[in-house]
């Protein structure tokens, strides 16, 4: 029997994540228990613009809320989508 894995979607990853730099930056939050648009943009080696339209896209999903300048990953239990 071959098992199948779904590497589209990661175990622990939002199945509404859909773009590379959004499950990369979701994760990086998740692992970082919270970080920064700086943070992210120097770990990450991506635009900060970048960064901050997929922060945008990620926090009107309800998957990561922001306190002032930080950043942290919603988990799984406390959505409410």
């Amino acid at each position: 029997m071959e098992l199948t894995h779904d590497t589209a979607h990661p175990a622990g990853l939002p199945s509404e994540l859909d773009s590379a730099q959004a499950k990369l930056v979701y994760f990086y939050l998740e692992a970082a228990e919270g970080a920064t648009a700086t943070d992210l943009h120097q770990s990450l080696e991506l635009p900060k613009l970048a960064i901050l339209s997929v922060l945008n896209s990620l926090a009107s999903q309800g998957l990561v809320e922001q306190t002032d300048a930080t950043y942290v990953a919603i988990d799984a239990t406390r959505r409410t989508n």
